[in-house]
């Protein structure tokens, strides 16, 4: 208890630095002091926490714990020691400090379009509108930007490859693969796993993926669909604006968090009070979103890039679910348990995602309205399946081929995407395909954090299809799963969820037949 205590104190101040940092990657005194932390404080706390751990294992008391409550901890501290190598520390932070210099990169860019500086976030609104010369100019623009700085990404990603793979092998890994697998505590399925997820979201997600980009073609009056048709509405209807201020958004999502459960709603409205939220996108400011954990107060923060956007709402309920389950957990003695594997903690976001979408009239007064935006959720939730498999299929190569060239990794990579994608032309942009990959952060900032995402939103849509029939009933269990925690194996969360802990083709095939219905019923 007492270690567990002492870590979420060090926890919290490295995530108040980085927050610091995120925010405004362009000050160097932020950066500067999570540098700091990066490398003068959290190397000298590894080999004390090993020294900790390795007492653990030796005591005999240890015999006498029980199995039901510390049989979790107990094989993550196993696991702890098993893979510790004091060798690694400096690796480690070297890679850390990688990862630093890719916020800084990625923060940096901006596009001027109409005489303005905007962020690349900002500019991906204009992808939602129905001049398609206009959608065509801004896509331009922004993949010129992300083109500009492609060698120093690449130069990045070859020396977090050539560290990672070093860090395995020191650990008696062959590859960075096999070693991430039991880093991330993978205990309950495996690379061969994944690779059948793969193969089952090419049977069954893929074509129904199809299915939906080609109509979106045909609605569109194209005769092929490019890179920057994918946003717009394919009836070429204004783009959902859903607020003019993030005081807006905020009071909508704390109302459609309220109407899921009045508790949430009071959560929210506690964040929003207590400054546990930054929202709006601005220059120097890092990309995308997330939720991260003040580990000794046991507060979630939300960091988003929000601008207006139908997307903006999704990326806050999806958010907010974490933070529900930060909350939730809160209580959980150990610091272990109050983070549940990432596995089941993108159901509580993206379960989120789907439990919200009834309430999106919040937004959207007009039906015509709610139903294009909760068409797009329901989409979201198939089209992410192809990315997630290619995003996973692409880190399996890339980490057990450890001294390929760039010129095989492009190689891999298109066969990769094509195997996932064949709708989209990208006919005239070859080189931005070829370095499509660069801007899915989890690349360089999360190595193999991805399949997650495809893991999860098999229980989500679990729990949506069981929404469908009883509303209260999938809420209570949702709600009821996020109190565990990290407390119990992952098969066992998903079960209290509601879910089955499989995400082979016999699962996802019945779930895209669900949201395929349910897409038929809604209409355009």
């Amino acid at each position: 208890m007492d270690c567990s205590e002492l870590s979420a104190a060090i926890a919290e101040e490295r995530t108040r630095r980085y927050i610091a940092m995120t925010v405004q990657t362009d000050d160097p005194v932020r950066e500067a002091a999570y540098q700091e932390f990066i490398e003068q404080i959290e190397p000298k706390t590894k080999p004390c926490w090993h020294a900790l751990e390795v007492a653990y294992l030796k005591s005999p008391h240890r015999k006498l714990l029980r199995i039901d409550r510390y049989g979790v901890l107990d094989r993550i501290i196993e696991n702890n020691v098993s893979l510790y190598r004091e060798d690694n520390i400096p690796l480690e932070t070297a890679d850390a400090l990688l990862m630093k210099d890719y916020q800084k990169l990625s923060g940096a860019m901006t596009v001027v379009h109409r005489g303005e500086e905007i962020t690349l976030q900002q500019a991906a609104k204009f992808l939602e509108e129905p001049d398609r010369s206009l959608r065509q100019q801004v896509w331009e623009l922004v993949t010129s930007r992300r083109l500009r700085d492609k060698e120093s990404l690449e130069d990045l990603y070859d020396k977090m490859v050539t560290l990672r793979t070093q860090i395995a092998r020191n650990a008696g890994f062959e590859n960075y693969r096999d070693y991430i697998f039991k880093r991330r505590r993978r205990f309950d399925y495996t690379p061969e796993d994944c690779l059948e997820f793969h193969a089952g979201v090419e049977r069954a997600a893929v074509p129904l993926v199809r299915e939906i980009l080609q109509e979106r073609r045909r609605k569109l009056g194209v005769e092929t669909l490019r890179p920057w048709d994918t946003l717009v509405d394919p009836q070429q209807r204004p783009p959902l604006r859903p607020f003019a201020s993030i005081e807006n958004l905020v009071m909508g999502i704390e109302e459609i968090f309220r109407r899921v459960d009045p508790a949430l709603g009071d959560q929210f409205r506690f964040m929003w009070e207590e400054k546990l939220l930054d929202l709006d996108s601005r220059k120097g400011k890092a990309p995308g979103g997330y939720q991260s954990t003040l580990h000794e107060r046991r507060w979630p923060f939300i960091f988003a890039n929000a601008v207006g956007r139908d997307d903006d709402v999704r990326t806050m309920l999806h958010e907010g679910g974490h933070a529900f389950h930060q909350l939730a957990a809160r209580e959980q003695p150990l610091i272990h348990y109050r983070n549940a594997p990432i596995e089941f903690a993108e159901v509580a976001s993206m379960g989120m995602e789907l439990l919200a979408a009834p309430h999106l009239d919040v937004f959207y007064k007009n039906p015509e309205d709610y139903k294009r935006s909760y068409r797009t959720t329901l989409e979201d939730a198939v089209t992410i399946l192809p990315w997630v498999a290619t995003i996973d299929a692409f880190q399996h190569w890339v980490y057990t081929h450890p001294a390929h060239t760039r010129a095989q990794r492009r190689e891999a990579w298109g066969q990769v995407f094509s195997r996932f994608s064949s709708v989209v032309d990208w006919r005239g942009y070859e080189e931005a395909l070829a370095y499509a990959w660069h801007r899915q952060l989890h690349l360089f900032l999360s190595p193999f954090y991805y399949i997650e995402y495809g893991i999860a939103e098999t229980g989500a849509l679990q729990i949506w299809t069981r929404s469908r029939t009883n509303h209260r009933e999938a809420v209570e269990r949702y709600w009821q799963a996020l109190w565990l925690g990290g407390s119990r194996p992952l098969p066992r969360l998903f079960e209290a969820a509601g879910a089955r802990f499989r995400f082979d083709y016999d699962t996802v095939a019945p779930l895209m037949d669900a949201v395929a219905e349910e897409l038929g019923r809604i209409g355009d």
